[in-house]
């Protein structure tokens, strides 16, 4: 049987999160890594870190990767209160903020606000990068992956032409990764 405790704690964990998704999922890692390895301690870094990758190369919206973290917690209970607790709040929030910010088209404050909160999201997604990369990056043939791949994708397209699916590098840095590393 669960804790009520421990289900109670992912539900508020999770819905605190989805919340604070601003610019999408991406921009609460920091934070999700934080609650869930070190204040919780539900994971460790290499489980936050192959959760995180997991969920990158599922089909479907990334973040689902809250309901592994759900079940890792507290079964299908843990899993089912994680995935209400993301994505029920910023559900409703933007049903609600979407119809206040359709009433004010063309408001000068809209335009200010909309202005604002794009830096704000640019700087969340980075700060996401960061955490996940902490976990990722562990040695020298890890970092020479994560540059490998940073320059393909980045110049890639401007020095051949042609756009690669990332997941062929996903794939190819996987492959990599498990050759060099085992």
């Amino acid at each position: 049987m669960n804790n009520p405790h421990t289900d109670l704690s992912v539900l508020g964990v999770f819905s605190l999160l989805s919340l604070l998704a601003i610019g999408g999922g991406t921009a609460v890692l920091p934070e999700m890594k934080e609650l869930t390895i070190n204040a919780h301690h539900w994971l460790t870094d290499s489980q936050f870190r192959d959760i995180y990758s997991l969920g990158q190369v599922a089909p479907g919206p990334n973040m689902l990767m809250v309901i592994v973290i759900g079940y890792h917690v507290a079964g299908t209970p843990g899993a089912l209160l994680a995935f209400g607790g993301f994505f029920l709040p910023a559900s409703v929030l933007a049903l609600g903020s979407s119809r206040l910010w359709n009433h004010f088209d063309g408001s000068p404050w809209r335009l200010a606000l909309q202005l604002a909160l794009a830096p704000i999201v640019v700087g969340l997604m980075a700060a996401g990068t960061v955490a996940v990369a902490k976990t990722a990056i562990t040695g020298t043939e890890t970092t020479l992956i994560a540059i490998a791949v940073f320059v393909l994708v980045y110049f890639g397209p401007k020095i051949t032409g042609a756009k690669i699916n990332p997941a062929f590098y996903i794939f190819a840095g996987g492959l990599l990764g498990y050759l060099t590393l085992n």
